[in-house]
């Protein structure tokens, strides 16, 4: 079973596009890399007030959990390529003298027996340390990074991360927290789930849980299966039983005061798949609200237009139109337990969560939620 942990409006930091006009201070500059199931991902950013310049980043499938299901060991092809984008990370944050910096990996890295041999690997070949985060820290750095999409009439929030080999879910219930200090609220939890008595109002985490089934090994477990429609059901099924001991599983939700935030690649394509963009446009998507209804439809039409047809889809491409479906697959899943005519399409996640908490803990950011 999954790593599982019981109960226990102001400006915002956000990534801004814009190039800064000046070189900046390295001393000013943070740096956050995710290294996960299926892609290399890494921002460089400076505090810009309540929110911060990004100055450089970098993006790359990997596809280090390639083989892992079957295997439990990262494949010698996998560290390959992995360790080559890595290289370009090094070589972005020797080139901006980084000096702040979070470099961590996440579920291939937890899961597979040769991961320690890989960081020390890691560490020789390209002078970078990694860190193998714990599901807890990983749900928690994507929940602050969605803070700003918050809404003030939401009671209950259900933040969800669709990553390549886990998929984490929060729930958070903010009925006690006036209004306007509900995405606030959100943001004091870089502090823990169940941070310390605080004079602030506090958002109450009901559940979280890490189903270890991302777009990656989802689709891995099912690779076998044939026929396109078939297997998208079998993996919708499967991933909906992993949520058993979610403890709102059961619980019928009110769609008024209920709010899911997506964050993932997966509810992105789907989001500019439902604005008919030809090419993606990151400040179209993020923050974009859609309904179950209308991610139903995305949904069906990417299966009738099977594999060939999204492979040919700009805003999926041959690389991703296997993956859309396993993604598909867990945000059906989802929306079958909870429909909500409010999910908020997050083009945001780890990263940003990781570059806020080392902000925060420099207190280096302007009009902080403390």
């Amino acid at each position: 079973m999954a790593p599982r942990r019981p109960k226990g409006a102001g400006a915002f930091p956000k990534p801004v596009e814009s190039p800064v006009p000046n070189t900046p201070d390295p001393a000013e500059l943070y740096a956050a890399l995710d290294l996960g199931t299926n892609s290399c991902r890494m921002l460089i950013a400076q505090p810009k007030g309540s929110q911060f310049h990004v100055v450089d980043s970098f993006s790359k499938s990997v596809q280090l959990g390639a083989g892992l299901e079957r295997s439990g060991q990262l494949s010698r092809s996998s560290m390959g390529r992995t360790i080559q984008a890595l290289r370009v990370c090094q070589q972005k944050l020797r080139r901006h003298k980084v000096r702040h910096m979070r470099l961590v990996a996440t579920e291939a890295c937890r899961r597979a027996g040769n991961a320690r041999r890989f960081i020390d690997q890691v560490e020789n070949e390209t002078g970078l340390r990694l860190e193998i985060i714990q599901p807890e820290e990983e749900a928690r750095l994507a929940v602050i990074s969605c803070a700003p999409l918050v809404s003030t009439k939401t009671d209950q929030l259900l933040v969800v991360d669709i990553g390549g080999g886990s998929t984490e879910l929060v729930w958070i219930d903010l009925t006690a927290v006036p209004r306007r200090e509900r995405p606030r609220a959100i943001m004091r939890l870089h502090a823990g789930f169940h941070p310390a008595e605080s004079p602030f109002p506090a958002a109450k985490v009901v559940d979280w849980i890490s189903v270890p089934l991302g777009v990656a090994t989802l689709r891995d477990q099912f690779r076998d299966v044939q026929d396109d429609t078939a297997r998208f059901a079998l993996m919708s099924w499967y991933f909906e039983e992993s949520l058993a001991e979610f403890a709102p599983y059961k619980d019928e939700q009110v769609r008024e005061g209920f709010q899911i935030i997506g964050t993932s690649g997966t509810v992105t394509t789907v989001a500019a798949s439902h604005l008919g963009l030809k090419r993606y446009d990151r400040t179209k998507v993020d923050g974009l609200r859609m309904t179950s209804d209308q991610i139903d439809r995305v949904i069906r039409d990417y299966l009738t237009l099977g594999p060939e047809g999204r492979r040919k889809d700009p805003r999926i491409g041959q690389d991703r139109q296997t993956l859309i479906m396993s993604g598909s697959a867990i945000l059906q899943a989802l929306l079958r337990c909870w429909p909500t005519d409010r999910l908020s399409v997050a083009d945001r996640g780890l990263r940003e969560g990781l570059l806020y908490a080392q902000m925060s803990a420099h207190g280096v950011l302007e009009d902080a939620p403390y």
